[in-house]
């Protein structure tokens, strides 16, 4: 409330701008001073402001909804187990409980009050990912939570201004990569801290005591808009459901059955696969996260993230589903199942929309984990005493699924959203070689809208000593599915340069002087191939994103040497596609 002057809508839209850019800056913040390449490098973070109550207000555009859909959850735990009454100026919290917000062990919540003269206004809350947090790795053998890593309930770790000491050692005496980790903490502090200079700022340039009425306008207008772009959905129930490679060989079935009505959309996993004794198992906050996140893509991308937009899609999982994982089930590797949730909601859409939705993707990472040295790698000790030790995570992606009227975007993460971590980056900060990095001809599925290239990575050890790979892969065996007449697109493969195939998910070791290959798969094509257009299908074939064979037998197109569209043969393919 600003005093003794009423504010108007307009003045609320600009404060409501205002406070997503002070979390956009807070965010920035937070990129600019991490350690680790996840933050850094591929934006794998989450920044939000909260009011009192612990209702998220705004979220950063910079960001992955894993971690920001999922942390809105963390802040309400917080205040659950500390009053903002019995908080004070300078105080910060920590937490990773994966059923608390984060997800996984790797995942640290920062949770810090701003306090504006003395009484407190807001909170600040950030998530970053962190390259180690002890126990067995991401998709170690780990058969429980106490596995795989360092647990941190929630925790003050700034009291009035002051570290707790105690609390950082005992972090930093847990990880394999403690400058990396205690960095990103102090970088996700500092930028809470950025985050309630910037609001205070932004209050008392408006003159506003407190954000109750911004609040109330902020949630009453993002319900509104979310519930009127539903509403103009066909209600109903539409069911959808999902192969994917699952663990040692045996698939897993993930199932969805939407229901869209007058006050929202209901998201249900019922039938979905069960959970498993190694760490894919997915806590419910991160099956929320991901569908909310798949919904509102198509429903109401334009309605910002918040408490309210949020809270009209339900989402609902049986106890001892896969996506509702009870503690203390192993979950480090959640991503890889959480992250295709959006393609199972999107099968569902596709029967509600007239105008389709994108065809299945990559969807889950394909982050490249490379260690190595004493105990981090298969060799001979007296060899590997010699090596250098190091834990670097590099974020890679597969294809996404092509859209209704265009391609799919090549090596890009959907839906997490990061960005491709740089090969000098992960060469500068550890002794391996990327020897190439490039797209992958042929994976993107086939149709009028082709589907989004995979790329192809080799990788050596620069010191000609064995090194490690921690693969967390899925999209091996079931490939993204075409949709609309589309082609699937192809599926991934990890190897050894020299003819061995590795495991999608497990932890395995390249000996001196080999490479590894990561093959990325192709998102999914959208309509028949046939109807693509010839001069499309002739640059990606002179790009080298396309075979001159695929391009003859999949599309009808026949080029000539210098790429040039064969008319003849290509009308001759095209009438008797249309005859058909």
């Amino acid at each position: 409330m600003r005093a003794n002057h009423p504010l108007n809508r307009i003045e609320y839209q600009v404060m409501w701008n205002r406070l997503i850019s002070v979390v956009e800056e807070q965010a920035q913040t937070l990129v600019r001073t991490a350690f680790g390449t996840a933050t850094r490098e591929a934006g794998d973070l989450s920044a939000g402001v909260y009011d009192t109550k612990g209702r998220m207000l705004a979220q950063a555009v910079t960001g992955t909804p894993g971690h920001v859909n999922s942390m809105a959850m963390s802040v309400g735990y917080v205040l659950d187990k500390v009053p903002l009454a019995r908080m004070a100026d300078g105080d910060a919290y920590i937490v990773n409980d994966p059923w608390q917000g984060t997800g996984h062990l790797n995942d640290i919540v920062i949770v810090t009050p701003t306090f504006r003269r003395g009484t407190a206004v807001g909170l600040f809350a950030c998530t970053l990912h962190v390259v180690d947090i002890g126990g067995r790795g991401i998709m170690g053998a780990a058969q429980q939570v106490y596995e795989e890593g360092l647990y941190i309930p929630i925790t003050k770790i700034v009291d009035k201004g002051e570290i707790n000491q105690w609390l950082v050692d005992i972090i930093a005496a847990n990880v394999r990569e403690p400058v990396q980790v205690i960095g990103d903490i102090y970088s996700e502090i500092s930028s809470n801290e950025v985050g309630g200079r910037r609001l205070v700022a932004m209050m008392d340039e408006f003159g506003l005591e407190h954000l109750d009425d911004l609040a109330r306008h902020i949630l009453d207008h993002s319900r509104e808009a979310s519930l009127e772009a539903i509403r103009k959905l066909p209600f109903g129930t539409y069911h959808n459901a999902m192969m994917v490679d699952g663990m040692n060989g045996k698939p897993m079935e993930l199932k969805a059955a939407l229901t869209i009505g007058p006050d929202g959309i209901d998201v249900d996993f019922a039938g979905s696969a069960g959970v498993v004794q190694n760490g894919i198992n997915v806590p419910l906050c991160y099956t929320e996260a991901y569908t909310s996140f798949g919904v509102k893509c198509i429903v109401a991308p334009h309605v910002p993230n918040n408490a309210a937009s949020l809270a009209t899609i339900r989402v609902t999982a049986p106890d001892g589903c896969i996506l509702n994982a009870k503690h203390p089930a192993p979950v480090a590797a959640r991503s890889i199942i959480g992250q295709m949730l959006p393609d199972v909601v999107f099968g569902c859409l596709q029967q509600a929309l007239r105008q389709g939705v994108p065809a299945e993707g990559t969807s889950c990472l394909w982050n490249v984990r490379l260690m190595g040295g004493m105990g981090r790698v298969d060799g001979d000790p007296a060899v590997l005493a010699k090596a250098t030790p190091f834990n670097v995570t590099s974020f890679h992606s597969g294809g996404t699924g092509a859209r209704p009227k265009l391609d799919g975007l090549s090596a890009t993460a959907f839906p997490s959203g990061v960005r491709n971590v740089p090969v000098e980056i992960t060469e500068t900060i550890a002794p391996v070689l990327i020897w190439s990095k490039e797209y992958r001809t042929d994976s993107g599925g086939a149709g009028e809208y082709r589907g989004g290239l995979g790329q192809i990575m080799e990788i050596e050890s620069a010191e000609d000593m064995p090194f490690g790979i921690s693969t967390s892969f899925d999209r091996v065996v079931y490939p993204p599915r075409g949709r609309a007449g589309g082609k699937a697109g192809m599926t991934g493969k990890v190897e050894i340069v020299s003819g061995k195939t590795l495991p999608p998910k497990a932890h395995s070791s390249i000996p001196a002087g080999e490479r590894l290959r990561v093959s990325m798969p192709g998102g999914g094509g959208y309509g028949d191939p046939r109807r693509r257009d010839p001069a499309k299908v002739a640059r990606d074939v002179a790009s080298g994103l396309v075979s001159q064979d695929v391009a003859r037998t999949v599309y009808g197109v026949v080029l000539t040497a210098d790429f040039a569209v064969d008319e003849p043969a290509t009308a001759k393919a095209r009438l008797a596609t249309a005859a058909e």
